[in-house]
């Protein structure tokens, strides 16, 4: 089911991109993004203290490399190169002397490689977007902080991961402002649904599920790759 998704995204947005007439000069873009991430899992069976939104969703940070390229009208191509956050906070049930609980941190830190379909619209200096595709990512290191779970029947969220390698869905939505000769500055929202999970899964494992969820706020700076005009 998931790869039937990620597949059946990939179609339609290729076929809707083929479909439109190609620009006269195509448009080429490199350049630097980042901003604030919030990353929460889905945990199956639950872990205890996961469910509040406003005070078990991570706060961490993202930012990348971007490529762009739009030879088509209306529509082109993004990859990135990122380095992104995540993980999940538990209120653990542990109570101490100057707070009325502990909280629990466990912090992912991932390189990950979007390939997206850039969708625009607008006039050429001020443009909205749409980007939509699949990512993969890697874990290549992580941080913990905090007070455990004290039942050790509530501890499997605690072990090292089991699938290091991930791979989603990503979609954002923003604006941009095009200058003469400073460049591009944009703005976007970006969620991203991970289809990978942390934990096995199998029927003799102890979770079903363990895929994280993320929402971004990003900033943007873009410079145009323009051709050199020939000489006559």
């Amino acid at each position: 089911m998931r790869k039937t998704i990620v597949i059946l995204v990939l179609v339609l947005t290729t076929g809707w991109a083929a479909a439109q007439p190609r620009l006269r000069q195509p448009e080429m873009y490199i350049g630097l993004h980042g901003g604030a991430l919030f990353s929460m899992t889905l945990f199956t069976p639950d872990v205890p203290g996961t469910k509040q939104v406003l005070n078990t969703a991570l706060a961490s940070g993202q930012g990348g490399l971007v490529f762009r390229y739009a030879g088509h009208k209306c529509c082109g191509l993004q990859v990135e190169l990122n380095y992104m956050q995540r993980g999940w906070r538990e209120n653990t049930g542990v109570e101490d002397s100057l707070a009325s609980d502990v909280h629990y941190t466990r912090r992912l830190n991932y390189i990950e490689v979007p390939f997206m379909a850039h969708i625009f619209f607008g006039k050429k200096m001020v443009r909205g977007f749409f980007n939509v595709g699949p990512q993969i990512g890697y874990c290549f290191s992580e941080q913990s902080s905090g007070t455990k779970h004290p039942d050790p029947v509530k501890q499997e969220q605690y072990k090292p991961l089991d699938h290091k390698f991930d791979w989603g869905l990503v979609g954002c939505l923003g604006m941009l402002v095009r200058t003469h000769n400073v460049g591009v500055f944009q703005l976007e929202a970006r969620f991203c649904y991970s289809f990978g999970d942390y934990f096995k899964n199998t029927k003799t494992d102890y979770f079903s599920k363990s895929n994280p969820i993320c929402l971004s706020f990003n900033v943007g700076y873009l410079w145009e790759i323009k051709p050199k005009k020939k000489n006559k």
